[in-house]
C-alpha cells in the first residue's frame, strides 16, 4: 500500500462489544481508517471484519502487530490481557491506544509504560472522558474559577451484574469486581478534577470469589478538598458526577463518564445547562481516537490530555483502595 495522505489507519485487538462500538464510531471519524481486526481465533476476527468491512483479518495478535500499514492498534481486550497485548504491539513500534484500566495493577502498567517509552512508540489509555469535550469545558470552568475553590467531588458507578461466579466481573484472574470495571471511572474523574490524593481510604463488600461487589472509597487532598466515590455490581446507581466549589458546583447527570452537557449552579444566577457538540459523532469514542490521530501526527508520543503519568497515579490509588479493601489478583 502505497501511503499518499494522512489518512492514520487502525487497527482493532479484540472482537467484543466495546471493539464494535469503536469501530463504528471509527467509521465516522474524518482521517481515520479501520483497515485491519485481529484476534486469538481467526473465526471471530473474520466475522469481525464482516460485520464492520474491515478488509484485513488476523487469527493472531502477532500477525497484526506485523501489519506494515497498521499505524496505530485499538486494544480492547479484558483488562487483564491488556499487558500482554499492548506488549505485542509496541514490541513491533504499533502506537497503542489501550482500553481501561491499563492493565490489573500499578507494576503492569509501569512496565507497559516503560516499554512505550524505551521504544519511542506512542501509548495512551483509553480514558474516553478526559477527551469529552463537555468535560474538557467543565475542566475550563473550575480552572477559571467559576465555582471558586473546589472543595468535593462525587462520582458513582454501579450496575447490576450477572450473578454466575464464572463471568468475568466476578472472576478474580480476570480481574473481576466492581472497582477495576467501573470505579476506574469514579476515580479517574476525581484524579481529573484534583489530582493524586494523600490519603485514601474504602470499605467494600466481596463476593465469595473474592472480588468487589461493592465499594466505597473516600479520597482526601492536602487543599482540605474530599471526593466520595462508589462503585457496584449489585445495584445500579444513578452514576452521575459532581464538583463542589465555595461559589457554585456543577453537575453532570446519568453517564457523567462521557456527557453531552452539564448544569453549571453559581451564586446569584440561575441554573445553566451547558452543551459542546462532539465534532465526531457517534457515541463517545470519537474524541479520544480524534486525540490519538492529532498525537500521531505531531509525532508525539504521549497525549497531554490523558498523560501516562496521570494514568499511573490513578493506578496506584485503585492499587491502594484493593489493598484496603482486601482484593487480590493472580500476579498481584
Amino acid at each position: 500500500m502505497t501511503r499518499t495522505d494522512d489518512t492514520i489507519r487502525w487497527g482493532i485487538l479484540a472482537t467484543g462489544g466495546i471493539a464494535a462500538a469503536f469501530a463504528r464510531d471509527l467509521a465516522a471519524l474524518p482521517g481515520g481508517e479501520l483497515l485491519a481486526v485481529g484476534s486469538r481465533s481467526p473465526r471471530s476476527a473474520r466475522r469481525f471484519a464482516d460485520e464492520h468491512g474491515v478488509p484485513r483479518a488476523y487469527g493472531s495478535w502477532a500477525e497484526l502487530a506485523a501489519d506494515p500499514d497498521v499505524d496505530v492498534v485499538y486494544v480492547a481486550t479484558p483488562h487483564s490481557a491488556h499487558l500482554e497485548a499492548a506488549a505485542v504491539c509496541l514490541e513491533a513500534g504499533k502506537a497503542v491506544l489501550c482500553e481501561k484500566p491499563l492493565t490489573l495493577n500499578l507494576a503492569q502498567a509501569r512496565e507497559m509504560v516503560g516499554l512505550a517509552r524505551r521504544r519511542g512508540v506512542f501509548l495512551m489509555e483509553a480514558m474516553w472522558t478526559y477527551c469529552n469535550p463537555v468535560v474538557r469545558r467543565m475542566l475550563e470552568l473550575v480552572a477559571g474559577g467559576a465555582i471558586g475553590e473546589v472543595r468535593s467531588v462525587h462520582a458513582d458507578f454501579g450496575i447490576v451484574a450477572p450473578v454466575d461466579a464464572s463471568h468475568r466481573l466476578r472472576d478474580p484472574r480476570l480481574g473481576g469486581g466492581a472497582l477495576l470495571d467501573l470505579g476506574v471511572y469514579p476515580v479517574s474523574f476525581a484524579h481529573l478534577v484534583l489530582g493524586e490524593p494523600s490519603s485514601v481510604a474504602a470499605w467494600a463488600h466481596l463476593t465469595p470469589e473474592g472480588v468487589d461487589e461493592t465499594t466505597g472509597v473516600l479520597l482526601g487532598y492536602d487543599s482540605g478538598a474530599v471526593a466520595t466515590l462508589s462503585c457496584s455490581i449489585a445495584s445500579a446507581s444513578p452514576t452521575v458526577a459532581a464538583v463542589s466549589g465555595t461559589r457554585g458546583r456543577i453537575e453532570l447527570p446519568h453517564g457523567f463518564f462521557a456527557p453531552e452537557s452539564f448544569v453549571l449552579h453559581r451564586e446569584g444566577r440561575e441554573a445553566e445547562e451547558v452543551r459542546v457538540p462532539r465534532a465526531e459523532g457517534g457515541t463517545g469514542y470519537g474524541p479520544e481516537a480524534a486525540e490519538v490521530m492529532r498525537c500521531l501526527r505531531e509525532k508525539e508520543t504521549e497525549s497531554p490530555l490523558v498523560p501516562l503519568d496521570g494514568t499511573l497515579a490513578v493506578m496506584a490509588t485503585l492499587d491502594a483502595v484493593r489493598e484496603r479493601v482486601g482484593v487480590r489478583y493472580p500476579g498481584d
